[in-house]
């Protein structure tokens, strides 16, 4: 009876033994670990405002975790869905649909009910609202980007032709989008709304906000085919549990996130659906 006691105890440990392995270790054999992030903002921004989430990753992946980006939204699509470049993803909900079929699994998403798009004029603009934009230089993100379909689909559905009744100027980053009425260079500005309370507050302090968009789903996480599910399960539940440690909720603060939820990905084929309208 001792003797299967303890060759039992032996089995035990070694059984909770290799489990731990898998839940804390299995992502160090894919180091270094390239964490796509789609460029919303300047390169700089995303270095300041990723570095403390990639370094609390690396950490407790026991794996280097690097940021990489591309210089635009239309070669970070192709990167993501040609190269397969990125091991965790950040991108665009609108994007995540093509990201699937390219083989990239959701993980997670940020929590939030969801992002909008807005648009702003300066303080002292005789610009109050959308229908004053008529003949008027909207500066908004690439073409491609979540705000400027959103805000598309807002014009149209109040009557205006965002291809005539108005010029769009497209910028590379939201901050670029918003600095350009600022500075006078066009008379409003299209960008999400997450990146414009996350802006200086002189520049906000100067700025209103003449109209406000439908939400979508937040940002999506997804990791390549590079990551095996062990690693993969490993990623979604740090990512998860944020929120339980102090550590955690001060990276999450540097970000402005509430945290990271799981995520269903039929969330993001109805903004692919909505975008095609």
């Amino acid at each position: 009876m001792k003797y299967l006691i303890l060759a039992s105890g032996i089995l035990l440990s070694t059984y909770i033994s290799t489990s731990n392995a898998i839940e804390s270790g299995s992502c160090e054999k894919f180091s270094p670990i390239t964490f796509g992030i789609l460029p919303f903002v300047s390169a700089e921004q995303l270095v300041f405002r990723f570095s403390p989430l990639v370094n609390y990753l690396s950490l407790h992946l026991n794996a280097q975790v690097r940021i990489e980006t591309a210089p635009n939204f239309i070669e970070f699509s192709r990167r993501t869905e040609k190269n397969k470049r990125y091991d965790i993803l950040f991108t665009a909900p609108h994007f995540y649909p093509r990201a699937r079929q390219a083989g990239y699994n959701l993980i997670a998403q940020v929590d939030s009910p969801g992002m909008m798009a807005v648009i702003v004029t300066p303080e002292q603009s005789p610009i109050n609202n959308i229908n004053d934009l008529r003949g008027k230089k909207l500066a908004t993100v690439d073409t491609q980007s979540m705000a400027t379909l959103l805000i598309k689909k807002h014009l149209s559905e109040h009557g205006i032709n965002p291809e005539k009744d108005l010029e769009l100027i497209f910028t590379p980053t939201h901050n670029a989008s918003l600095l350009s009425s600022y500075h006078g260079i066009t008379d409003a500005s299209a960008l999400m709304q997450p990146p414009y309370a996350a802006a200086d507050k002189q520049v906000r302090d100067n700025m209103r906000i003449i109209a406000t968009t439908e939400k979508g789903p937040h940002i999506p996480i997804s990791t390549g085919k590079r990551i095996d599910k062990s690693c993969a399960n490993e990623v979604e539940a740090l990512l998860t549990s944020m929120t339980s440690t102090l550590e955690g909720r001060q990276v999450l603060k540097h970000n402005r996130f509430n945290g990271f939820r799981q995520a269903k990905a039929d969330e993001y084929e109805k903004i692919k659906l909505l975008m095609s309208k």
